[in-house]
């Protein structure tokens, strides 16, 4: 069989700040299911460069009895769409650090959504408002890529830093920023066959938020968990690869600050879905593109809706 390249990329963890996510303050965290799970996300191990663009888009919605803090407000019924396009870049170094292959490089997210709520403001009725914006989200840093090879297997570890650059404003339902930062150290375990063209990987993390200084809230320890498997099969010059992608995310623990729901306040997600990609090698340089839908099959305390993402990598 004609052997398949051994082509682990870029890590593309996408740093929007969209109201669509998990149980915390405005139903989102930095941390979005995808993000670092197939074959085209994993860390590079050949010193060089990579330029990365993404676009990512969800649409879900909460029942009219999910109490969701939001900007300093309390939702009901929330339902959202938000749209994002990133690009980014990091470069992998000669120099091994630890015995690993270190990379560093950032990532810059434009967002746009639309959210629609019963919006509760202290003792009075709940009102129904909307709110659309776009701007630039929060930019993440990524100062620690760190990659080990052996044969088939690689060992990955990485501390995305998420940082409150984009638009925010109190009482606002829709916000591009989250106006906090978050901390997300990941690790994970990849294994790709050359011979059979078969790969899988597992990346796992907690992310750890700081408080946002303008409404005192402060979302909980996020646990997160994305698994992959694909097959590459010769196509023309490249590669196709057909997998299937599953995720899990849960609060360990709950929400704090002014505004907390009382009684504790976690959330938890579970979904799957397939993944399409092609890889093209262009002399000593690598094309990859990937499309992937994963459905949330179950929610507590957060919305339930589906991400639909298109990610393309240039190695060189």
């Amino acid at each position: 069989m004609k052997r398949h390249p051994s082509i682990l990329p870029a890590l593309s963890v996408l740093l929007l700040a969209t109201p669509c996510s998990l149980a915390e303050e405005g139903g989102a965290g930095h941390h979005v299911p995808g993000g670092m799970g197939t074959l085209i996300d994993l860390l590079p191990t050949e010193p060089g460069w990579v330029f990365e663009s993404m676009y990512m888009r969800y649409s879900g919605d909460a029942s009219a009895t999910a109490r969701i803090p939001i900007a300093n407000r309390i939702s009901l019924g929330l339902d959202a769409t938000s749209d994002a396009f990133m690009l980014g870049g990091f470069c992998t170094f000669e120099e091994q650090v630890l015995g690993a292959h270190y990379s560093v490089g950032a990532f810059v997210p434009y967002v746009w959504m639309d959210v629609e709520a019963l919006v509760r403001i202290g003792n009075l009725p709940p009102a129904y408002q909307g709110s659309s914006e776009s701007g630039l989200g929060d930019i993440s840093l990524m100062p620690v890529m760190m990659a080990w090879k052996s044969g088939e297997w690689q060992f990955n570890a990485a501390l995305p830093i998420y940082a409150p650059t984009g638009d925010y404003r109190v009482g606002r339902l829709a916000n591009p920023g989250l106006n906090h930062w978050s901390f997300d150290p990941t690790v994970g375990v990849a294994y790709s066959n050359e011979e059979t063209g078969f790969n899988f990987a597992a990346h796992t993390g907690l992310t750890f938020a700081t408080e946002n200084p303008d409404t005192n809230y402060r979302n909980g320890t996020l646990f997160h968990l994305d698994l992959s498997a694909q097959q590459l099969l010769p196509a023309g010059p490249g590669f196709l690869g057909i997998g299937v992608e599953a995720f899990y995310l849960e609060q360990v623990r709950d929400d704090s600050g002014r505004g907390a729901p009382p009684g504790g306040f976690k959330s938890r997600s579970y979904g799957l879905g397939p993944v399409l990609s092609y890889i093209l090698p262009v002399g000593d340089d690598v094309f990859v593109a990937e499309a992937r839908w994963l459905a949330e099959l179950d929610t507590t305390n957060r919305m339930q809706g589906d991400y639909f993402w298109l990610k393309a990598v240039y190695q060189f």
